[in-house]
């Protein structure tokens, strides 16, 4: 086989400039630390780093919105412990208000903090976060969630956000839940469950009626009340004879018990007080009171007013007393199951922030695999790279002085 003296330089030029390009590639791996730098290196795994690296930029997004969020509901977690410690404070008020030995001066003195403790509720749930959004606004975050109009007749305070909950996106198929609308929060607290006297037979007259035990009635309240037809709300208490009184429905005539009656003393029928100056065949109408939604500064303010008023009578006083523990009680009752919700949530938050990172540790390691250069194996296939090429320029020059003429003598 004949070869050219061209073939034989263009066979060392591209073997040299072959080698050449290898070892400026291996260089490029060495001083980038990447053996992938342009697509054309590995096209499928040029791909795959493209999807690990949106991975690895949604997960760190993810990350962000767990912290966050976290943040978020740790400040809302401290101010409801605030605002348990203020309703807290307001019931040991109430209790020492309800004391029988208390002088004008010293309901005064009461009333004066309670209306502290009122100002200082109304502006825990007004609470706004680092944002200066309303966190109890619900969707409505750029408004202030309580306002306050005393001048206003009922409620003075007002619920002027709305009931939607905020949620924040932290996996592809997680959300959580980063707020809860004031409206479930605070609003959506029931007053005490009451009844009214309605009428009496012309020979009755009531003397005082009042709920003086509060669970009794609840129970019996709970069973009974009707939503949708009011007239099955309403019972009489007829007095019969053998000193005794019976409760029926005043509609369906079905009897709830009766009870020891003498005319003009009290007596107690499913958590209900009476005292009735009444004989034999006298009847008293009375029905239970539609439920009420009362929020926790609402409940202090109705009680700051009623030991604000003098001479207010003593039923009325009591009533306030009583309706202020009630609410304060079942005010702090749906605070309670809000943080318990707050704290499932943080340790949701938690897992799904430990299953991130593993995610993220997993993405990141699949993607060095593919494009992050070996640099024991790099710096080996340098060094032969190197020495081919050496090899090719040192045999090249004695390759092509080659020639017959050299050993014609």
């Amino acid at each position: 086989m004949r070869i050219s003296t061209n073939q034989i330089y263009n066979q060392n030029i591209r073997a040299i400039m072959d080698n050449q390009q290898g070892l400026v590639e291996t260089q490029q791996e060495l001083s980038t630390g990447k053996k992938l730098n342009s697509p054309s290196d590995d096209p499928v795994g040029a791909a795959k780093v493209i999807r690990f690296t949106e991975e690895l930029d949604q997960l760190k997004q993810f990350q962000r919105n767990n912290d966050l969020l976290t943040g978020s509901l740790e400040q809302q977690e401290a101010v409801l412990d605030n605002v348990t410690e203020t309703a807290k404070r307001a019931r040991v008020l109430t209790l020492q208000a309800g004391s029988g030995i208390l002088t004008d001066a010293n309901r005064k003195a009461i009333a004066s903090e309670l209306k502290q403790l009122r100002d200082e509720m109304l502006d825990l749930m007004n609470s706004q976060d680092a944002d200066g959004n309303y966190i109890y606004s619900g969707h409505q975050a750029g408004t202030q969630a309580f306002t306050m109009n005393t001048s206003a007749t009922g409620n003075t305070i007002t619920f002027a956000g709305d009931g939607g909950n905020n949620f924040v996106q932290v996996a592809d198929s997680a959300r959580i839940q980063s707020s809860t609308s004031g409206q479930e929060v605070f609003e959506n607290v029931l007053a005490r469950l009451d009844y009214s006297v309605t009428g009496s037979s012309a020979g009755a007259t009531v003397n005082n009626a009042r709920v003086s035990e509060q669970a009794t009635f609840d129970t019996f309240y709970n069973a009974n009340y009707d939503g949708n037809d009011a007239t099955n709300n309403e019972f009489t208490l007829t007095v019969q004879g053998g000193g005794q009184v019976e409760l029926t429905n005043a509609v369906s005539g079905v009897s709830f018990g009766t009870s020891d009656f003498t005319s003009g003393e009290p007596f107690t029928i499913q958590g209900m007080q009476f005292s009735i100056t009444a004989g034999v065949g006298d009847t008293v109408d009375f029905e239970l009171d539609q439920p009420q939604k009362k929020n926790l500064a609402e409940t202090v303010n109705d009680l700051y007013e009623a030991l604000s008023t003098p001479g207010l009578p003593q039923d009325d006083y009591q009533q306030a007393i009583d309706d202020a523990l009630i609410g304060l009680d079942n005010g702090m009752e749906k605070v309670a199951l809000e943080q318990s919700s707050i704290g499932g949530r943080l340790n949701t938050a938690e897992s799904i922030y430990e299953t991130n990172l593993d995610l993220e540790i997993a993405a990141k390691e699949a993607r060095s695999s593919i494009e992050d250069v070996d640099y024991a194996e790099a710096s080996a296939e340098f060094s032969r790279q190197e020495t081919a090429l050496q090899a090719a320029l040192a045999s090249f020059p004695r390759v092509s002085n080659l020639s017959l003429f050299d050993y014609i003598s």
